[in-house]
């Protein structure tokens, strides 16, 4: 059954207009990821990507050792944005995201169980008690590097960004991490990207083409032409550079004799629901 909360869940994924929302959830019967491929196919929306999200409240922080060789980053939450502000919290967090950098734990339950004085987890336990709201490590990643890392925190908390190069320098691994923030890639490289997302994109992209009228083979075509469009939005070297719009990240790299390695970008409260607020547009604003 195609619910009203659907329909507005659909519209605000991609911006089609309600009427069309409500044809294709009919039509998938309210199956979300079938109706917004349908409306990509049909050039309706133009993206899947999601324009509100459910969040929750905290921060994502970064920490890099002393030799800046090896870097962590880290969310925790929390249920209030106030408790985001509290100086305690704050402290916990970054002092999570050290444990991080020096223990080099496999994933939370074990970063949990780590001794730090005491456990981590009891450590958690004791800032529920005195901050009064329920607080959770979600996620981390740590890199380690033979060249160098570098972070940038965005927002008071509202984005964290972690690169690692082996080749470059500190001026050119902070402005990665801008245009990490800014334009949200998902990949360094094309190479990256699994072969089963591209071909779901490139299978999108050609109905679209056919729904515009064209015959099958010059379809195809058009898909080679367009499927360029979709790495650049996804992959960090093919994006257009924030502060130099002549250029692309690779053309940067390749003219600083630069390799970045890996990235992190933590999002606040990626994947919980609430009013998404334009984070790239802040961090664009930012570098003009």
């Amino acid at each position: 059954m195609v619910t009203a909360s659907l329909v507005k869940e659909l519209r605000e994924k991609t911006g089609a207009g309600m009427m069309d929302c409500k044809k294709v959830l009919t039509e998938t019967d309210g199956d979300m990821e079938k109706a917004i491929e349908l409306l990509r196919e049909r050039g309706i929306a133009k993206a899947a990507k999601k324009s509100g999200r459910v969040a929750a409240e905290g921060l994502v922080e970064a920490y890099i050792s002393e030799d800046g060789k090896v870097g962590a980053i880290v969310e925790v939450n929390s249920e209030t944005d106030f408790v985001a502000k509290n100086e305690e919290f704050k402290t916990f967090v970054m002092d999570v995201a050290k444990q991080v950098v020096e223990k080099n734990p496999k994933d939370v339950e074990e970063l949990l169980n780590q001794e730090a004085g005491k456990t981590v987890n009891e450590a958690l336990i004791g800032k529920i008690a005195t901050i009064g709201e329920n607080l959770s490590i979600r996620r981390f990643a740590r890199f380690e590097s033979k060249g160098l890392i570098e972070k940038y925190i965005h927002g008071d908390g509202k984005i964290a960004v972690l690169v690692n190069m082996t080749k470059g320098d500190k001026e050119l691994a902070k402005d990665l991490c801008m245009q990490i923030a800014a334009a949200r890639p998902e990949f360094v490289t094309r190479e990256e990207v699994p072969q089963e997302r591209v071909d779901k994109e490139m299978e999108i992209l050609k109905v679209q083409a056919m729904n515009e009228g064209k015959p099958e083979q010059i379809a195809e075509k058009i898909v080679q032409g367009r499927v360029g469009k979709f790495y650049e939005e996804i992959c960090l070297v093919d994006q257009v550079f924030v502060k130099d719009s002549s250029m692309k990240v690779s053309e940067l790299l390749k003219q600083k004799d630069a390799e970045i390695v890996e990235f992190a970008r933590f999002e606040k409260g990626e994947g919980i629901e609430k009013k998404e607020e334009n984070f790239a547009e802040e961090v664009m604003n930012q570098l003009k």
